[in-house]
């Protein structure tokens, strides 16, 4: 029995003093996105990445290092995303990926929580004359593999006693190029991926997006089991980001709020106490955060917001005290 306790504890402190450590001795966060989505992780002519996923990698890298451009990405397929984190290719997954039950639980993985709240729906073409998801009965419908999206599908369809056609293909651009080429009547994933999706069609214009939302799909950013310290790093810098924006703390006020008389903000923003340290870094880390990427919702109005070609509104994202979902634990 003895040696058991020793191996389990030994195992324990490899495991937590893991990955923050390995990402500090390399300098920089190998960070598992997309393959291609734009407001999410999405890369430009010249290689660099930008989006609301990409943002979240970018602020662990400002609260470990100073500075949010220490990421290297690895575009992933939905198929590989898991694999590549379980093995340690990357070191986090920031890739619009849902927060189920069973990945929490049966894939030595942890979610470490949302930065968008999403929901399934379908994309058709405005020829086809159709206004609801209702009246897809017998529709052939596009989609990914290795996604909570098939299920769906299945459970939206067969609910409603709609007969259907499922034509999956692996990569998010072949669905897209499907469609676009009308191989399949609807195309269905996540509503925020059919924003984005449809910008890539020969014409986005022709294309409208149903109102039927038929899932809850929580993204988020997802970590390896057995690594409690990284997990809170990476949890707490996306917390920071959230307690920014409902504190009023922004990109461009973040040193003027440093000498805040608040004591929430001194808090978050290191002023008082050891809370940085407590997480493995410095205790300017959300300071650092809030310098290189700013807070939530400058994320979300750069990347996905109205004055992006997304043009989403922040609905379900916005703050608890505006009418959203978007709540983060105090800093104390």
């Amino acid at each position: 029995m003895m040696l058991g306790a020793t191996v389990v504890a030994a195992a324990a402190t490899s495991a937590s003093a893991g990955t923050l450590d390995d990402v500090k001795a390399k300098g920089f966060i190998q960070c598992g996105v997309s393959q291609g989505l734009p407001g999410f992780s999405n890369p430009d002519a010249q290689g660099n990445w930008s989006g609301l996923d990409v943002d979240v990698c970018r602020a662990v890298s400002a609260a470990i290092f100073g500075d949010a451009n220490k990421v290297k990405y690895s575009p992933l397929s939905a198929k590989e995303r898991f694999t590549a984190l379980q093995s340690g290719e990357i070191d986090v997954l920031s890739r619009n990926t849902t927060w189920t039950s069973s990945r929490d639980t049966s894939l030595g993985l942890n979610f470490t929580g949302v930065t968008y709240y999403d929901g399934q729906g379908f994309m058709v073409r405005k020829s086809l004359g159709v206004t609801s998801a209702l009246e897809l009965s017998g529709a052939s419908v596009c989609t990914q593999t290795g996604t909570t999206t098939e299920l769906n599908i299945a459970d939206y369809f067969r609910s409603n006693n709609m007969p259907y056609e499922v034509v999956a293909f692996e990569k998010a651009d072949e669905v897209v190029k499907a469609y676009d080429a009308g191989r399949c009547d609807v195309f269905s994933t996540d509503a925020s991926g059919l924003y984005a999706e449809r910008l890539k069609l020969a014409n986005p214009a022709d294309h409208v997006v149903l109102p039927e939302i038929i899932s809850k799909e929580p993204l988020g950013p997802v970590v390896r089991h057995g690594d409690d310290q990284w997990f809170d790093l990476v949890k707490w810098s996306l917390f920071a980001m959230i307690n920014a924006e409902e504190l009023g703390i922004t990109s461009a006020n973040v040193e003027e709020m440093k000498s805040s008389e608040n004591p929430e903000i001194k808090r978050l923003l290191g002023a008082e106490g050891d809370f940085g340290q407590q997480l493995g870094v410095g205790n300017d880390w959300v300071v650092n955060i809030v310098k290189g990427v700013g807070n939530y919702g400058e994320s979300f109005d750069r990347n996905v917001g109205p004055d992006t070609p997304l043009g989403i509104a922040r609905g379900l994202n916005a703050l608890w005290t505006k009418g959203g979902l978007q709540y983060a634990p105090p800093v104390r």
